[in-house]
């Protein structure tokens, strides 16, 4: 039975090793690719494929998601794709994810793919309530994005009822309220007919700069204890670290922003979070699990390192990014205005 299974191992391993290539599948917010890989790829070869095909050169806010066991973990970038605990079952899926978020969106992301893919995951993470949002803000969001889908509102076309197979709100905020379906669409349709004029791109960002506002807006949240072994929350976002209750994700308990952090230092399953100000204690924590704490540092680093970046002045590459998507941004609204002008009879307009 040994030397079976033995044997099965070995034609399994040969196999692989005889294969020059594997199939996988990248899910990203608004759609599914699929790619053939060489086997000698690492992350960044994979990373740079998939960013070409979406033509997307703000790579920096981007990664590889995957499960494993009991949470998640990124493929990194310098390290074989094979190599890292994935499902081998082809095609290996990957999920293609913002890991990291911007202070300011509207100043920070330039391409429209970028600002689509936010906003797109974003808008999910609301309506699943893994960030919290009021009920009137959710209301004014779901405007946004029927305006981002829809376009100008019509109201020869936009009928009652145009949104029933729509999910614009989360449950909680639905569960709230006595009222019926058609009376939410009311109150979103009665906003969103305000929204006149925007283009897509237009609604995508004023969503997006309402939903930075919000407590838990671009927050990954960790169970950790203290070296008391009191339960809590740690909070890795893109303005520091934060450590909640566990029954509270909107309010820190305290706060460590990176420009008060000396430094984080990992040893043994413990982090130790040194503040700036030598007088204030050092504050220890550790998780339970080993592919935690790996995750822990990885988003430490990576918010780290652009807070560090937001603050230099912009590469030449960034540069020449805004400036383009500044002139593409002019020619469309140019070619938008003349169309409106010339527009009127001359045909059915899409709605």
């Amino acid at each position: 039975m040994a030397s079976a299974l033995a044997a099965k191992m070995g034609l399994n391993s040969l196999r692989r090793k005889q294969a020059k290539n594997f199939n996988v599948r990248i899910t990203t917010m608004d759609a599914d690719m699929e790619f053939s890989c060489e086997v000698k790829w690492k992350g960044k070869d994979l990373f740079d494929l998939v960013c070409r095909a979406l033509g997307l050169r703000e790579t920096w806010f981007f990664g590889f998601q995957y499960d494993v066991k009991d949470t998640v973990a990124w493929i990194k970038m310098d390290k074989k794709v094979l190599d890292h605990d994935v499902s081998k079952e082809e095609p290996i899926t990957l999920n293609f994810l913002a890991k990291f978020y911007p202070e300011n969106a509207e100043e920070e992301l330039v391409q429209d793919i970028t600002q689509h893919l936010f906003f797109l995951q974003v808008k999910n993470k609301i309506l699943e309530e893994e960030i919290y949002c009021p009920p009137e803000a959710s209301v004014l969001l779901a405007s946004y994005a029927v305006q981002a889908k829809y376009g100008d509102y019509d109201p020869n076309v936009h009928k009652l009822g145009f949104l029933a197979q729509e999910e614009l709100l989360p449950k909680r905020v639905i569960n709230l309220y006595q009222m019926t379906a058609e009376m939410w669409e009311e109150r979103i349709t009665s906003c969103y007919a305000e929204h006149r004029g925007r283009t897509r791109e237009d609604a995508e960002m004023e969503y997006l700069k309402i939903a930075q506002d919000l407590e838990m807006y671009g927050i990954n949240y960790f169970p950790i204890r203290n070296k008391k072994g009191t339960d809590l929350l740690l909070g890795v976002d893109a303005l520091g670290l934060h450590i909640y209750d566990p029954d509270n994700k909107l309010t820190p308990k305290c706060s460590f922003p990176w420009n008060e952090i000396r430094n984080i230092s990992y040893s043994d399953r413990e982090f130790a979070i040194k503040p700036l100000d030598k007088k204030t204690d050092v504050f220890k924590f550790n998780s339970s699990k080993l592919k935690v704490n790996k995750l822990i540092l990885q988003l430490c680093m990576g918010n780290h390192d652009l807070f560090l970046r937001r603050r230099r002045v912009d590469s030449l590459e960034v540069q020449q990014m805004k400036a383009q998507a500044r002139e593409e941004r002019a020619r469309k609204r140019e070619n938008d205005g003349a169309e409106d002008a010339g527009g009127g009879d001359d045909g059915p307009q899409d709605g």
